[in-house]
């Protein structure tokens, strides 16, 4: 799939005394850069989620919090990543990009057993690895293990621990890092540069003993940002913005603490220095958007969460005549597992396993809230639930538009349709129901 790639010094007298008035390192760690001209392979995962084995036992505890939780995968982790990163080993992208929430809750042995993972990718193949941080995975009071029937405070981490856990998939070789926040620039090609955007509130988690889901840019990030461009601009070179909170809101209930705080003046940053093409997650659906009515859109392409249904990860391909081609693709897990050989049968069977898992989830805890209400019967509870778990599982797939027509044609959509309570519930189904006009697994960027 791969062509050979060509790469050569780009430390070059000119581009130093450019860099020097950006407020960053005036080198380039690498070495090598891939020339001008060359396509470029490019992977795109976010919401990773990892639990270190060692946190957890997998016992009551665990089974518990698994049980009640948001749909992930927390029991099949490791699996995951470990697919994840074969199928990248294979496939040896020029690039894996990780936008944020590495981990479950910023686990510091979450972190490092990560980051050992990356390097191994690193070592065995020519991929470069570029990270962010999520809202999970900084200074995090809600970092747990399991054991047995109870779980137990562990080691969170602070900023620098990331930058330090992190030097070598991108702070390492960063050519420009903001004074204000873990955002840096990366060169991994003369042609399309990385700008890895720290949008993340974490400072003072631990005062209200929750992590902050929001996010925001703050003001001396912006002119970094501009000076950034800037400087892409005078090379010839594309940007990639990179971030994990959302530029657009993707969802008209689920907008508070997704879509960036101040992302009317972001946006409007973005369109003055032609950034127009960006890669966010933390919302776990997969959804693209973009302000099309202006002449040069500007797109935010959400991937959806590694670490839930449906267990998928873009791929951006660039040409440098043509633009940017994203797409997405589930990890074959299954075949992991036989390679492996695994004997676990949700392993062997893990697209219809986790497609299972999650719609299950989605019905019982809708169930259990319109149970609440005492306002339904047991077989319209029955045919709410089900609408919700069918919807919910293509709503972070991406595919509501295989599903619209027979979901607004069911007797459980006309009830919700109907519904007044819970008011919530009600209006997240029909959100999940609008549709932008745009495919939400693939797009071409010009």
């Amino acid at each position: 799939m791969f062509n050979n790639r060509k790469c050569l010094m780009i430390v070059c007298f000119s581009f130093m005394l450019l860099l020097a008035g950006c407020n960053q390192k005036n080198e380039v760690s690498r070495e090598q850069t891939i020339v001008s001209g060359e396509n470029l392979d490019i992977f795109v995962t976010t919401d990773v989620h990892y639990l270190a084995e060692s946190l957890n036992d997998n016992g009551a505890a665990f089974q518990k919090y698994i049980s009640s939780g948001d749909g992930r995968l927390l029991h099949y982790t490791e699996e995951i990543v470990d697919a994840f990163l074969d199928e990248t080993e294979e496939e040896n992208p020029d690039i894996l990009i990780i936008s944020g929430d590495l981990t479950n809750n910023g686990e510091k042995d979450s972190h490092l057993e990560l980051a050992e993972k990356l390097k191994n990718l690193e070592e065995n193949t020519e991929t470069r690895v570029y990270v962010i941080p999520g809202n999970h995975d900084i200074e995090n009071p809600w970092a747990r293990g399991f054991q047995g029937e109870k779980q137990y405070v562990t080691d969170s981490i602070t900023a620098s621990d990331f930058e330090e856990i992190y030097k070598d998939f991108g702070y390492q070789e960063a050519v420009s890092r903001d004074a204000s926040s873990l955002s840096y620039l990366a060169v991994p090609s003369d042609d399309v540069w990385l700008l890895m955007l720290d949008t993340n509130v974490y400072q003072n988690n631990y005062k209200y003993g929750s992590p902050a889901t929001y996010g925001k840019i703050k003001p001396e990030t912006l002119e970094w940002i501009c000076e950034c461009s800037k400087l892409a601009e005078d090379n010839n070179a594309r940007i990639i913005t990179v971030m994990h909170h959302n530029l657009f809101k993707h969802s008209t209930v689920l907008s508070y603490g997704f879509t960036l705080d101040n992302n009317d003046e972001v946006l409007k940053l973005f369109q003055e220095c032609n950034l127009n093409l960006v890669l966010s997650g933390h919302i776990h659906i997969q959804d693209i958007k973009s302000d099309k009515e202006e002449t040069n859109p500007v797109y935010d392409i959400v991937t959806s969460a590694l670490g839930v249904y449906p267990v998928q990860y873009g791929t951006l391909h660039y040409i440098p005549k043509t633009g940017f081609s994203y797409s997405t693709r589930q990890v074959d897990v299954e075949n992991w597992a036989k390679k492996n050989g695994i004997e676990d049968e949700n392993l062997l069977n893990f697209k219809k396993y986790g497609r299972e898992f999650f719609a299950g989830r989605s019905y019982q805890s809708t169930y259990e809230k319109l149970m609440e209400t005492n306002l339904y019967s047991e077989d319209e509870m029955k045919l709410m639930a089900e609408i919700m778990s069918v919807l919910n599982s293509n709503y972070f797939a991406g595919t509501v538009s295989d599903v619209r027509e027979e979901i607004m044609a069911s007797e459980g959509y006309k009830l919700w349709r109907n519904a007044e309570v819970p008011e919530m519930l009600t209006r997240y189904v029909q959100s999940m129901l609008y549709d932008s006009g745009l495919d939400n697994n693939q797009i071409n960027v010009k």
